[in-house]
């Protein structure tokens, strides 16, 4: 899947690195190439701290630390920092949920109804599979909870899971289950809670007991406000380009399955030697784990059970990433190569993906995913002429909102957000497609948005009806 990152400002910070590892990457000239590409990236934006983690057969050739775990008391970044895992936590979810596939107390295609009975009527259609793979149809409750989705979320409220449950029961269906796919963090948050129901244990107990201490995960945990956890970072977000302390949620908000684990680089090459030998499930459930999602229309959606599945030189490429008070994350693994990159930072509005997909490119250049540039032969000469006028209404702060499938508030503000970048460009000159592929039931197109002043990189998602589902930018 392609992912294209938004632009940001850059700003001066002394960066410290500390190595936890001294392998054969941890010298000579790719390592050197590799320590300066990050730096460089850290201070275009603005990352206070920053840990790599290089995975190959099963061996770590580098772990280390840049920048600051903690700014207020300048603690460096080292293998053992603790950061919040956001959505990469779901992968973990996904195995607890497979554990319980494997023991006969859930299955993937029968109705959750079955293990939800006071659930309303419309999620008789609803399979664990699906909430699995983003294809429940359920509203996704940071967008909008409870009272067919109109009231807010609040962050700071210490939700029961019975709370949560409720809400969840309110929730609108936004489209026919298994007729689309949409990331949804509600499907994530029930799986959770179903694992609780089936085991009688909480997902976090199930995935300490049969996950983090089989494989050495010695210091993966659910994340814990009143806790002493050793190592952790602080997370950091800009205001007006000044960095401030994350955006605090209330304890009980920070358990849920659908992204809420701190992890180190020690917990990640732990994590990587298990996905390497297939530990923990069988074969089997490892093959549904991995398996794209087939839509009832027959088309595939590269999406598997908490992982993205696409494909790098000709063989797998599984990847996640995730963003949450003031962390950032991205699991890239090239099976092709037998290789992992892991990046993580204590800044929500950094892109880890673009670390990744840098890195990935000094290693073997085969394998940048992220920055296509070259021009390919475009058929759809009516998109590049809708995305011509979507910039310009963008640069002049008209962005018509009913052109999106869905109007979440998160992807407006995104959007709004790229209008002084436009500006600061002037006037497009010409737009190149390079890259174009189908996503399920949509389509995604990249293009190349030259200007005067420089070049965007616009990817633009739309659905089969011609709405926008997803337009993103970066500046080249």
């Amino acid at each position: 899947m392609k992912m294209i990152w938004a632009w940001v400002a850059a700003l001066g910070l002394a960066q410290p690195a500390s190595d936890a590892a001294t392998l054969p990457l941890a010298a000579g000239s790719m390592a050197q190439r590799v320590d300066a590409f990050v730096r460089g990236e850290m201070l275009r934006e603005q990352v206070p701290g920053l840990a790599l983690g290089i995975f190959r057969h099963g061996r770590v050739l580098l772990a280390k630390g840049y920048g600051y775990a903690n700014l207020e008391h300048r603690v460096p970044v080292s293998a053992a920092t603790m950061f919040q895992t956001a959505s990469v936590g779901k992968q973990f979810t996904a195995v607890a949920v497979m554990l319980q596939v494997e023991a006969g107390k859930l299955a993937l295609d029968v109705p959750i109804t079955r293990y939800l009975p006071d659930a309303p009527l419309s999620w008789r259609a609803i399979t664990v599979r699906q909430l699995l793979t983003h294809t429940s149809g359920l509203a996704d409750y940071l967008y909008g909870f409870g009272k067919d989705g109109t009231e807010p979320f609040d962050v700071r409220h210490d939700y029961t899971e019975d709370e949560l449950l409720r809400g969840f029961y309110r929730l609108p269906l936004e489209f026919e289950p298994g007729s689309q796919w949409y990331y949804c963090n509600t499907g994530y948050a029930l799986l959770g809670i179903l694992v609780h129901r089936v085991s009688g244990k909480f997902y976090g107990d199930v995935l300490r007991e049969q996950v983090f201490k089989p494989l050495g995960m010695k210091t993966a945990r659910v994340i814990s406000e009143a806790d002493i956890v050793p190592n952790r970072a602080a997370g950091y977000q800009l205001v007006e380009g000044a960095i401030k302390n994350q955006e605090w949620y209330a304890p009980a908000v920070n358990t849920s399955a659908d992204g809420a684990l701190y992890l180190s680089l020690n917990d990640y090459a732990a994590w990587d030697r298990g996905l390497r030998s297939m530990a923990i499930l069988t074969p089997r459930s490892w093959a549904e784990v991995y398996r794209p999602v087939r839509l009832s229309s027959g088309k595939e959606y590269p999406c598997g059970f908490g992982w993205f599945v696409d494909e790098s030189r000709g063989q797998p490429w599984y990847h996640h990433s995730g963003g949450s008070q003031g962390f950032t994350t991205f699991i890239s693994r090239y099976r092709a190569d037998d290789l992992t990159l892991v990046v993580l930072t204590n800044l929500i509005d950094a892109s880890p993906a673009r670390f990744v997909d840098g890195i990935a490119a000094i290693i073997d250049p085969r394998l940048a995913q992220l920055s296509p540039s070259t021009p390919i032969p475009d058929g759809d000469p009516a998109t590049a002429g809708r995305v011509a006028r979507l910039l310009s209404a963008i640069a002049a702060d008209e962005f018509p909102v009913s052109e999106l499938v869905r109007a979440r508030r998160s992807l407006v503000d995104q959007i709004r957000g790229y209008t002084p970048v436009l500006r600061r460009l002037g006037k497009l000159g010409r737009l190149e497609l390079v890259d174009r592929r189908d996503l399920g039931n949509e389509k995604s197109s990249t293009y190349a948005a030259h200007y005067a002043a420089g070049t965007l990189l616009v990817q633009i998602i739309t659905a089969s009806d011609a709405r926008v589902s997803y337009l993103e930018m970066q500046v080249d």
